[in-house]
């Protein structure tokens, strides 16, 4: 189990504490939901959080079968439905290094694509991931 805490600053604002590391970061609303958009908004969390899942659990067996993906980076889309409210759709484009063996591409592809994440969310959130070899 991990604690993590968080306190409402005002202005739609938040700062979130993960306990074990004393580690911080900040939410903020977005523009087109009354809030400034200084920060990640609690739905860009959930955005990001399934793209670096999605590297973690992938560098997590990719080391070990001796494979690096060192240098391997996400981008994350995230569209929301407007009634109700809710991450519609994640876009997500993985970008990894080009000497990843062709015979063990579909392997690693599926560690991504069953990261917890993932898994987590609901079935009806759209979750494209495509897969570039080109780094």
């Amino acid at each position: 189990m991990v604690k993590m805490s968080a306190i409402y600053q005002g202005e739609k604002h938040c700062e979130a504490t993960h306990e074990p590391s004393n580690s911080h970061i900040v939410t903020d609303a977005p523009k087109d939901n009354n809030g400034k958009g200084e920060a990640f908004s609690p739905t860009d969390l959930v955005g990001v959080a399934a793209g670096t899942c999605m590297l973690t659990t992938m560098a997590i067996n990719c080391e070990k079968e001796g494979v690096s993906i060192k240098g391997s980076r996400v981008t994350v889309e995230k569209e929301m439905s407007a009634n109700p409210r809710r991450i519609a759709k994640l876009n997500i484009v993985i970008h990894l290094p080009q000497n990843i063996p062709h015979d063990y591409r579909k392997k690693l592809e599926g560690f991504a694509l069953n990261c917890p994440v993932k898994a987590s969310l609901r079935d009806d959130v759209q979750m494209p991931v495509a897969f570039h070899y080109d780094m």
